[in-house]
């Protein structure tokens, strides 16, 4: 899952970052308000944490113009503003959380993993369509009866696929949500994952799950 740290003190956000990346999340940082806006409404994130004294533009702002156009991205503001108040602010404002430092590294990362399990995706142990089983907590994949077995990262694409069965994928949104890598228009790596998941998925099966939407991307879905 993919966590955007608006934090304008180095220390502050790299102590945060290594132990969420240390704990399976994708993290970006950005260090000032406006950064952080424009990075948070043109890119996708799970959550965002965010201060609110921030040069350029403070996390009061922040949160209403991430408001206006993400209204369910969930927020989390890290904050040496300790006033009921400020807290009281904060949620009204639309956060979903509220955590003043200085802090516990664990009791930001349960509050992390607290806010993304309210999702309905993040509440499932198992996806499936067709006879496609996915177990999300043994990292198992079954065909019908038949085990496929799958790397991490083709793993991540089938899930990343599943949450979104039905809907056409761009192959820039797969390269940032499977990889955290914003790939040249003209990289053909998503095409090739693709391919090699197809292989194992769909080859020798009658029903195919896998389909290609020329020019665009590629959907999972029962035809």
């Amino acid at each position: 899952m993919k966590i955007l740290i608006v934090e304008d003190e180095n220390k502050t956000a790299a102590y945060i970052s290594k132990g969420l990346s240390e704990n399976g999340f994708s993290v970006d940082i950005a260090q000032d308000g406006q950064d952080g806006l424009f990075v948070a409404s043109q890119q996708y994130y799970d959550l965002i944490i965010l201060d609110v004294l921030l040069p350029k533009l403070d996390g009061w702002s922040i949160l209403k113009g991430v408001r206006a156009i993400k209204p369910d991205l969930r927020i989390l503001f890290l904050t040496a503003c300790a006033d009921i108040e400020d807290k009281v602010k904060g949620l009204e404002l639309g956060a979903d959380d509220y955590l003043v430092k200085p802090f516990a590294f664990s009791e930001l990362l349960a509050r992390v993993r607290s806010l993304l399990r309210r999702g309905v995706v993040q509440l499932q142990d198992h996806l499936s369509i067709v006879d496609l089983d996915i177990d999300l907590t043994k990292h198992k994949v079954l065909r019908g009866v038949t085990r496929i077995d799958l790397t991490p990262k083709e793993f991540s694409l089938l899930v990343f696929m599943a949450q979104h069965q039905g809907e056409v994928l761009s192959r820039t949104l797969i390269a940032e949500r499977v990889w955290d890598i914003n790939f040249d228009s003209d990289t053909n790596v998503v095409d090739v994952a693709i391919r090699r998941l197809r292989q194992k998925i769909d080859d020798g099966f009658e029903k195919k799950l896998i389909h290609t939407m020329r020019g665009i991307g590629y959907v999972l879905e029962e035809r």
